[in-house]
């Protein structure tokens, strides 16, 4: 009799977690489980070894949108990896706010410990924390706008400023004087927000160091060309990136133009401020917590977001407020009012400096309105230029008027040259008021020209009569109708003696 065995039972496997799969897990259930060390050295360890793999877990981070595509290739590359290494040493731990964050009491918070700590008009702080919170969406928008931080004297509080957004700011990395060298490789390795105390002086130094700055305002060009190596390479260097600058007085106009004006005022007796060095670590601390889990929250809600633009500034000015006022919608509550409000605030005083073309645009209106006529030689342009005594005019040839040449060389920024024009008998090199006329469109469109009581009139095709007084008159039935003449500077020609007048206007004079 043949004993029967019973068949043993397959053994079933233990269900050994892999570790991959918890990492996806947790990235799924907490995305900012990505910047935690453990979870990328796993996912690098995935990328170098099963590159099919990797492929998949791309792939589907893109199609569950739980984490940034390009945060993954960024923080799980070698490069990445060196980076992070060295993160703990450079840039301060965050932790994450464990739960959802109010976007309006934030940036309520973020004001408010701003003004704890500097004197300023709200609108610098509103701007100051709406800036503080961009930097942590820095890899979602296209346009990274410069903090520029600025005050007319010292002990104004600049540096003060730049120590709170350094503690509020994402991946802060504070410098007083780098080497451009230094300058680009560290944006392109650490992906810093950039923070440069002292940039006068530093600017004044590395004159290059400019041109990076320019380069990181919009994503698209945010890119430098370096030679490299012994074989001197040229390498591209990405720039790209949030920077805020601290000097006195105003910087160059190139960054100006790319900047949110920070203005800052000395103190008042009777006003008070809590020093830095005093500040609350654990109030800042808890913040930062708060604005890495509201960017990971809505991350997607400010990329996408358009907001509209604020009527009234210049389309730079509306560039560089774009990302901010996206961060102010999805945080709602006031803030949508209050970033437009300070937008206003801040760019509307810009424009009380000019610059120096718009400026002699200015003077030159001036000139023809207040001589009544709509033509100048340009010996005379020059003399009414250097009447104004606040004006630089007078002193523009070291210390003394400016010159022909200097006055042709500057209008030929805007595309006007001089040519022969007639006053009177005379046929002096000069201008006509109508090159002007697009000129003071573009650049003084906001401006409203002077009054004067006696217009030039165009008579080319129009009558031509005495310049009528201010003063109003009854009304009088004329004694001769008008007549058409073929002069166009009535308003010149009527400055003549009655004579000279009648003799000119049978004349058929045309301008050479």
């Amino acid at each position: 009799m043949t004993a029967t065995v019973d068949s043993p039972l397959v053994p079933v496997p233990c269900a050994v977690p892999d570790p991959i799969t918890e990492a996806l897990a947790k990235l799924k259930d907490d995305p900012g489980a990505l910047f935690e060390r453990e979870v990328l050295a796993l996912l690098r360890q995935v990328r170098n070894a099963e590159p099919a793999r990797w492929a998949r877990i791309r792939q589907q981070a893109k199609e569950t949108k739980t984490v940034s595509v390009a945060d993954l290739d960024k923080l799980t590359s070698e490069q990445g990896a060196s980076s992070t290494a060295a993160d703990g040493e450079i840039f301060p731990e965050v932790t994450l706010w464990p739960e959802p964050v109010n976007g309006a009491a934030l940036l309520d918070a973020l004001a408010s410990i701003t003004k704890r700590h500097v004197i300023a008009d709200t609108a610098t702080i509103h701007a100051a924390a709406l800036w503080a919170a961009l930097t942590w969406f820095i890899d979602v928008v296209d346009v990274a706008p410069i903090a520029n931080i600025t005050a007319p004297e010292k002990r104004c509080g600049k540096t003060v400023l730049l120590g709170v957004l350094a503690r509020l700011c994402c991946r802060p990395l504070a410098v007083s004087n780098i080497a451009p060298a230094a300058l680009f490789r560290a944006i392109e390795l650490w992906q810093p927000t950039l923070l440069i105390d002292e940039v006068d002086a530093f600017l004044a130094e590395h004159e290059e160091a400019r041109g990076i700055l320019n380069a990181g305002f919009t994503r698209d060009s945010a890119f430098v060309i370096r030679c490299v190596g012994d074989e001197h390479t040229p390498t591209r260097f990405n720039v790209w990136g949030a920077k805020a600058l601290c000097g006195i007085g105003k910087i160059a106009d190139t960054l100006a133009d790319r900047s949110i004006p920070l203005r800052l005022r000395r103190k008042k007796t009777g006003e008070s401020t809590v020093k830095i060095r005093h500040a609350n670590a654990l109030e800042f601390a808890q913040l930062g917590g708060q604005l890495a889990r509201f960017a990971i929250d809505n991350r997607e809600a400010v990329r996408k977001a358009r907001p509209a633009e604020i009527e009234g500034l210049n389309d730079r000015a509306n560039d560089c407020w774009e990302p901010l006022l996206a961060v102010a919608e999805i945080a709602g509550g006031d803030w949508p009012r209050l970033a437009r409000s300070a937008a206003l605030a801040l760019h509307g005083l810009e424009e009380d400096t000019p610059s120096i073309g718009a400026e002699l645009l200015t003077g030159i209106r001036e000139a023809f309105d207040n001589r009544h006529t709509d033509r100048l030689s340009t010996a005379d342009l020059l003399d009414a230029l250097a009447e104004n005594d606040e004006s630089p005019w007078a002193t523009w040839n070291r210390g003394k008027p400016m010159t022909p040449h200097q006055l042709a060389k500057r209008l030929g920024e805007f595309a006007i040259t001089s040519n022969t024009v007639r006053i009177g008998s005379k046929t002096p090199k000069g201008y006509r008021l109508e090159q002007f006329t697009e000129a003071f469109e573009r650049y003084l469109c906001n401006d409203t020209p002077s009054a004067t009581a006696t217009p030039p009139q165009s008579s080319n095709h129009g009558p031509c009569s005495q310049s009528t007084s201010a003063t109003p008159h009854p009304a009088v039935a004329p004694s001769a109708s008008l007549k058409a003449s073929n002069h166009k500077a009535c308003g010149v020609v009527a400055a003549l003696p009655p004579p000279e007048r009648d003799k000119q206007a049978s004349n058929d004079f045309e301008d050479f």
